[in-house]
């Protein structure tokens, strides 16, 4: 494969997905694929310093949201759009499906407005960007809060309550109905190695591992 990928990994936190996202690297790289690795919000200076005030300031909903899409605008100009146009695999730790499953359900944002934000931001000269895949690592919201309690000092979002991650799993879902030719749910409430072979087979299934 020379062009470029780009793949997704969500979920709401607790879900596990940034350590098989780092192993996904390892292989593709081992394969002789080059790969970028980077995070939503962030992946730029601009972008991190966006992602501190989003996950430690107070502030509405609607700024969340612009914040959230002017972290993006800057990602993808700076670092998706150029990866992906030099055939590079890009490996995303969120892209806008958490802002439709974060702010537009888990707090109940209009989802139309997230919808014109999403055409405004991510338009690029080929279209719409978007993942070509996206791995919905799926687990109960109480499971995902315990691994959370004996990993770290929580964020303003992984403070929430068991209520508001079934609202964020809810969008979630919702997207990947929405979107079945995209999303593969992976089962993240299975032991690591088994999550491994979801992610694995997807991958395969596609072309992209040998």
């Amino acid at each position: 494969m020379s062009h470029g990928l780009f793949i997704t990994f969500e979920g709401i936190d607790g879900a596990g997905k940034t350590t098989h996202l780092a192993t996904l690297a390892e292989r593709l790289r081992h394969q002789g694929r080059e790969v970028t690795v980077t995070r939503e919000p962030g992946g730029t200076p601009l972008a991190e310093t966006l992602r501190e005030c989003l996950l430690h300031t107070p502030m509405d909903t609607l700024t969340e949201a612009l914040l959230m899409f002017a972290a993006r605008r800057d990602h993808l100009r700076l670092v998706i759009e150029p990866a992906l146009a030099a055939g590079q695999v890009v490996l995303c730790d969120r892209f806008t499906d958490a802002t439709f499953a974060y702010q537009g359900h888990g707090r109940g944002f209009d989802l139309g407005v997230l919808q014109t934000l999403e055409g405004w931001v991510q338009t690029m000269d080929g279209g719409l960007r978007q993942p070509d895949l996206t791995l919905w690592f799926d687990v109960p919201p109480d499971i995902a809060a315990s691994r959370l309690s004996r990993a770290r000092a929580p964020d303003k979002f992984e403070s929430e309550s068991c209520a508001f991650f079934e609202r964020v799993a809810a969008g979630y879902a919702q997207r990947a109905a929405q979107a079945p030719e995209r999303f593969v749910r992976i089962d993240a409430h299975v032991p690591r190695d088994q999550v491994w072979h979801q992610v694995e087979a997807a991958c395969r299934q596609r072309g992209w591992l040998s």
